[in-house]
């Protein structure tokens, strides 16, 4: 059955750190990811620690430029930043991300610049980047129908001979990401089917963070996402989703097992989304206060910060470094974001097709014939 919102001690979710970041003892279920923590060194608790604060900072200030008209939509990732930055950090080069529309961890981890994100929801570019410049895919508002993507990607891949070659530059994985509420989509689960019967190097990473908009998970499935994998022939995973050290670990294996051959893995993240769905949302409408400051009290950053602190990674001074950079980042994607320039209207025909189509020639001429009319008349 369902396991409720606050299962915590569910023996079957993998934990390292506890809510105030104490490491844990072994268990049944981080046994099998243990050795990839204790391998973690100074410099790798460090790095993870500072994607944390750096993307709750750009998530901030993508909120807050959309409260003051500068962005006409942001969906806040706050509270699953360690779910993405442990799913990003696992990621190789030339594995490739497709995500949904609320991964800006991930895409910080992939080399994405923040300000093409805000450029994206300020509506000035058509996606805000080149996917195959980071390998990781635009963002998909359809929900669920990047699992599809990715799905199909993966089992390119393995017609390339990219899996299974022993080559670690060569041997490449996919990772698809989606909500609790994507679970309930037909193209995520035909995306299972095609990834199960094919093998394919696919790692379905499910951020299960209570609620699909304002639907709870009882509205979304009776089994829980992890359990429901295992029906497809795929292994399910449960993680602690705001656990960094968890959340790498077992995406590590993972991919891992998918660039080796073995095939697709699913990972359920159970995390929260302490903000709104988007900033057209009102989450007091639907839930608790009360549910919210349980969840506050699990918060990923001062996890990792009690972790770092217990084990000597990190100290005063590197905290505040981390907090000034932090500043800076936001000063200069807040200025980035405020002086973009608009496009040239015909650029929104570019990059359709790969090859000229004469239908969408057509459509581009006529558009710039009519606002070529107004010229003179005090149009633009």
């Amino acid at each position: 059955m369902i396991t409720g919102h606050f299962s915590d001690d569910n023996p079957e979710m993998v934990q390292f750190v506890d809510a105030n970041g104490t490491r844990l003892g072994i268990t049944p279920a981080n046994e099998p990811y243990a050795s990839i923590v204790e391998e973690m060194t100074s410099e790798d608790a460090r790095m993870i620690y500072r994607d944390l604060v750096l993307v709750r900072r750009i998530d901030a200030e993508g909120h807050a430029l959309q409260r003051q008209g500068e962005l006409g939509l942001w969906p806040s990732l706050l509270g699953q930043e360690a779910a993405q930055v442990g799913a990003g950090r696992a990621l190789r080069d030339q594995d490739y991300a497709f995500p949904g529309y609320r991964e800006h961890g991930v895409a910080w981890c992939r080399g994405v610049p923040p300000e093409n994100l805000l450029g994206m929801f300020r509506g000035v570019n058509n996606g805000g980047w080149d996917s195959n410049a980071n390998n990781f895919h635009l963002y998909t508002i359809v929900i669920g129908n990047q699992m599809l993507h990715a799905a199909g990607y993966a089992m390119g891949v393995k017609a390339d001979g990219a899996v299974g070659t022993g080559d670690p530059e060569r041997d490449t994985a996919v990772m698809a990401f989606t909500g609790d509420g994507g679970t309930a989509q037909g193209d995520y689960n035909e995306a299972l089917v095609f990834a199960s019967v094919t093998s394919a190097p696919l790692v379905f990473f499910i951020q299960n963070n209570q609620w699909a908009i304002s639907e709870p998970n009882d509205k979304q499935f009776t089994i829980p996402p992890y359990q429901r994998s295992r029906g497809f022939g795929i292994p399910g995973v449960l993680v602690d989703g705001n656990d960094p050290l968890a959340t790498y670990a077992v995406c590590r294996k993972a991919l891992d097992d998918a660039r080796s051959g073995q095939g697709p893995t699913l990972i359920e993240a159970y995390t929260y989304r302490m903000g709104a769905h988007t900033t057209s949302d009102d989450p007091t409408k639907y839930r608790s206060s009360a549910e919210v400051e349980i969840w506050r009290d699990k918060d990923p950053i001062k996890r990792m910060r009690g972790f770092m602190e217990e084990h000597g990674h990190g100290d005063d001074e590197f905290f505040a470094a981390v907090d000034t950079e932090a500043d800076e980042v936001a000063a200069r994607i807040r200025h980035a974001c405020q002086t973009m320039p608009d496009p040239e209207l015909p650029t929104m025909f570019d990059d359709i097709y790969v090859d000229d189509h004469p239908v969408v020639a057509a459509e581009k001429a006529e558009f710039v014939a009519y606002h070529e009319s107004f010229v003179g008349e005090g149009g633009h």
